[in-house]
This record gives C-alpha cells, structure tokens and sequence, in this order.
C-alpha cells in the first residue's frame, strides 16, 4: 500500500501550495491532486454544500486507491472533516488556521487572520480561536473575491491589490504582527501581502505543518513510500487548466476531468 498515491483536493488551484510542501517532503510518494475549481469558492457555500462537494472528491480520490487524503481547503476541514473520518476507512489530514503559533509569537496581542466566510464561521475555527487567542485581539477578514481572481489567474491585478489593501487595513489600524492565511489560494498573494505590510509583520500558513502532519501519519499506519522510484504525480482540474499549469510548472501531468 506505500506505493498507493497520496490523495489531495482543494476548491481550485490553491491547494497546491500544501502539494508543494507535502512534494518537497516527501518526494518519493505519488500524488494525485484534484482541483475543484468549477465550485470555487467554497467559502459562501452552507455546510451541507461544502460537505457535499468534500465526498464528491473523496470517493473519486478512493476510487484511485489512494492511501490517505489531504483536505487542502481550510473550509472543506472545518466544515466537513469530521464526517470525513468517520465515514471513510482511511487517514485524512486536514487544514486548519495556524492561529496557534500567531498566538504564542505575538508581541503586540493582535493577529490578523484572512480567510474565507465558511471557514471564519464554522464551529471548528471558532473552538480553535477561543481555545488559542483567549485574551488577545484577533482581526478575522473573510476575503471575498481573492479566490476568483487567483482561480482566473490574476495574482498581480490591480483589482486584487485594491482588495487586499481594504482588507489589511483594520489589521494595521489594530497593530498585528502575525497575518495567518486561513485559505490555501492565499499563500500565492505572499509576494503583494509583502510589499503591503510593513516588515514588523510576519506572515504564517499552514504548509510545513500539513507536509510534517502527513509524514507523521504515513509513519504511524505503515504507508510511507521511502524508495527513490520515480514518482507520478497527477494533477486533475474540472476548470481549465492553464493557471494550474501556470502554478507547477509543465513537467508534470495535467488533465482535464469532469467531477
């Protein structure tokens, strides 16, 4: 079963940014990534949607054989995870906010956190935030229309820096200095959040832990795949294809596939 690939889908391209750090980990193992984009974004969608679309591609990603599944959508884990591991015979790692570490490391007692309305409002991140940033000022900023520009391939517009800018503001006006990215898509606006925020502020997402988080369980079930063959990894998206491609490159597989 160590050769079985490790299953990974997100609402769009934006989970790629976990795939990297998961790939850059673990090298070896054979992935295959779904890219939800034809229903992004998940974030405006109820629970029961989200839930909904989260089996969608977790059946088709079993029916690959996959050997564990990564959730690499912040809303998918905080509305539908829990139904996902006790339905499913198999490991699942899902997303959360990293408000932990931003709590810990504040100076200031304010983080900034941008996300999307179905994670902000799911029962999960609010048990997670009550649990971690008790006592400290938590600037929560649902970022709407990020994940359509990002999904259309429009990282560097202007229309993405003007909203960015909107959504940072309060964040500054409270003095943060920790911005925890609570959406997969997001971690590709890195360079324009940079060159928005000044230097005191440090920008956090949740990759490298997702990447340890993954290892971890591998290691724990028998499932890591430690031989130097040469893995496949196979990139699905129901949308089109070309920012995706834009995203990891042209070695890899990329193909068109109605889900």
């Amino acid at each position: 079963m160590s050769k079985q690939p490790i299953g990974i889908f997100d609402s769009g391209i934006g989970g790629t940014s976990i795939w990297k750090e998961i790939h850059k980990l673990l090298p070896y193992e054979n992935t295959i990534y779904l890219a939800d984009s034809i229903n992004a974004p998940y974030g405006p969608k109820g629970k029961e949607a989200i839930t909904k679309l989260a089996i969608k591609n977790t059946e088709l990603l079993l029916e690959k054989n996959c050997k564990l599944i990564v959730v690499a959508c912040n809303t998918a884990t905080t509305n539908a995870i829990r139904y996902l591991r006790n339905t499913y015979n198999v490991p699942f790692i899902g997303i959360e906010p990293a408000i932990k570490p931003a709590a810990l490391k504040t100076k200031t007692n304010a983080i900034g956190i941008l996300a999307t309305k179905g994670t902000l409002t799911s029962a999960l991140f609010s048990k997670t935030s009550d649990l971690f940033a008790s006592g400290i000022t938590v600037v929560e900023q649902i970022g709407e229309g990020l994940v359509e520009l990002i999904e259309n391939g429009k990282l560097e517009s202007p229309e993405i820096k003007t909203l960015l800018a909107e959504y940072l503001n309060p964040m500054l006006e409270a003095h943060i200095d920790y911005l925890v990215l609570g959406c997969t898509h997001y971690p590709y606006l890195a360079p324009l959040l940079t060159e928005l925020l000044p230097k005191s502020v440090k920008i956090i997402d949740s990759g490298e832990a997702v990447a340890r988080q993954t290892k971890t369980i591998l290691q724990k079930h028998n499932l890591l795949n430690v031989k130097p063959l040469n893995p496949s990894n196979v990139f699905f998206s129901n949308s089109n294809t070309n920012v995706l491609i834009s995203l990891i490159g042209t070695h890899f597989k990329v193909d068109h596939l109605k889900f």
